[in-house]
């Protein structure tokens, strides 16, 4: 029976006392005809098993390659070399899937690259690395549904093809079955969307926030959790295509209560990680100071990856307001020298490097900036009596910059409809949305987080293509 097997990473916390045990796995290495290192992805410690010589058929012994999957069965004994503390005697051993080593595209004698890795994407996996990630990965995700269970939040699916464009940005993935050959088409020459699947113009969501909301304002607090999708042409290490987000959004909430429960949670999340995957967070964290190793010293980090985590953990954000911080950049030194390659002065847009600047070099720990300019930020943001900025506020994080965007949400319905003429935002596509201020509007707040960002800022890895199984990124839809 496949379900009487025993994980790796359970087995090797055992006291060898003669235990009869079945383990399966992947051939890591296979040394000296007698000694298999094997893994099942529970850990990345191998299990050495121990073949003793003349038991076993030649020709089964030549089989035992490179990422061959087996079933064994044994006996758990104190291990007599160094560096494990039990090893598996077998008595029976299967080849489930033969692997052949020369044609297989993960040598482990010639380390591969990142790059490279993300060409084999499906077997990158198999790698310590993108074990550690993905297991880590796991566990953050656990943690956001058992952070919000515990606060009472409903969790609430949001759709994935949608009519309406929550950002205002324009950038979206359509939605059609219309052919590509003949289509519909009015007398001005425009698309005839009446003969869509859906009678009209429809796209991948960007953000599940404009349902998110009509959600609170019945249950109170909702969160959402799933995939959105930007059309956006950017092959950085920091953006996607698809990606997913996490989106609170909360009622009876000002600005201030959404930044408490933001960094609430991300604490929250990056201590479950550190609490429940602490072994495969010291493994990255080597990696990133072997990697860093090569880098001159102004470029590597001033903090080791689990000492960042628990400085996180342990101290609070620190909170400025736009204003300020667009005056910390003017006054710094590297703004004076011309290091930025985009330009400071109020009203812009903050680039990455500004923002990892502030968190970098300035304050050296997450910073909450609040009070964006009205005119770079979305319809639905609150805004603020001096009439030129809104309640929005970012978190931005070292080595990344912005991880979380939110704001508190405009509850008044003049203020709401007369932003969006401003914006060119047609009231009557959004009609469900203005009814939640029509009938019994309260104060209201919440934020996303993109989950992507936020493995990439506990695992350390550089490129968020290294944190999703598949990224989707401009001329890449491979797998």
């Amino acid at each position: 029976m496949f379900n009487k097997r025993v994980k790796i990473k359970e087995l090797l916390t055992w006291e060898p006392q003669d235990q009869q045990v079945t383990v399966m796995g992947w051939v890591r290495t296979f040394r000296n005809n007698q000694f298999i290192a094997l893994n099942d992805g529970s850990t990345n410690n191998n299990l050495q098993v121990v073949v003793e010589l003349g038991k076993f058929d030649d020709e089964l012994l030549k089989r035992l390659t490179t990422s061959a999957s087996i079933n064994v069965s044994g006996k758990i004994v104190a291990s007599l070399g160094k560096g494990q503390k039990i090893d598996l005697i077998a008595n029976s051993l299967e080849i489930l899937g033969d692997s052949d080593a020369e044609k297989y595209p993960i040598q482990l004698k010639n380390r591969p690259t990142l790059e490279y890795l993300r060409e084999i994407a499906h077997l990158r996996f198999r790698t310590n690395t993108f074990g550690s990630v993905f297991r880590v990965r796991h566990s953050l995700a656990f943690a956001i549904h058992k952070f919000y269970n515990e606060k009472g939040f409903v969790y609430m699916h949001t759709p994935i093809v949608t009519a309406s464009d929550a950002e205002g940005a324009g950038e979206m993935f359509r939605v059609t079955t219309l052919p590509f050959d003949g289509t519909p088409r009015n007398e001005d020459g425009t698309v005839n969307f009446k003969e869509d699947f859906f009678g009209r113009s429809s796209n991948l969501t960007v953000s599940g926030q404009l349902e998110g909301e009509l959600g609170a304002t019945a249950f109170g607090e909702i969160y959402t959790f799933g995939p959105t999708f930007r059309a956006e042409n950017s092959n950085t290490a920091r953006h996607l295509a698809e990606f997913w987000m996490i989106e609170p959004e909360m009622a009876f909430c000002d600005l201030e209560d959404n930044m408490n429960l933001a960094e609430e949670f991300i604490k929250y999340i990056i201590r479950y990680a550190m609490e429940n995957n602490r072994e495969d967070l010291e493994f990255l964290a080597q990696r990133l100071a072997d990697e860093e190793k090569q880098l001159p010293q102004d470029k590597r980090s001033e903090m080791g990856l689990i000492e960042k985590l628990e400085f996180v953990m342990n101290n609070n954000f620190e909170r400025i307001t736009y204003t300020e911080a667009i005056d910390i950049l003017i006054q710094s030194p590297a703004y004076k020298k011309k290091k930025f390659q985009y330009d400071v002065k109020w009203g812009i847009d903050m680039q990455s490097e500004h923002e990892r600047y502030l968190v970098e070099k300035h304050f050296k720990k997450p910073v909450i900036v609040t009070n964006y300019p009205k005119d770079i930020k979305a319809f639905y943001m609150r805004q603020n009596d001096d009439g030129k900025t809104v309640a929005a506020m970012d978190i931005l994080a070292p080595g990344i910059g912005e991880i979380v965007g939110g704001s508190q949400r405009e509850e008044r319905l003049d203020k709401l409809e007369e932003r969006m003429k401003e914006m060119h935002i047609p009231a009557e596509e959004l009609w469900w949305y203005l009814d939640t201020r029509r009938f019994g509007t309260v104060p209201h707040a919440g934020f996303g987080l993109g989950f992507e960002r936020i493995v990439q800022f506990v695992t350390g890895m550089g490129n968020i293509r290294d944190v999703i199984a598949f990224p989707r990124t401009p001329k890449n839809c491979e797998f």
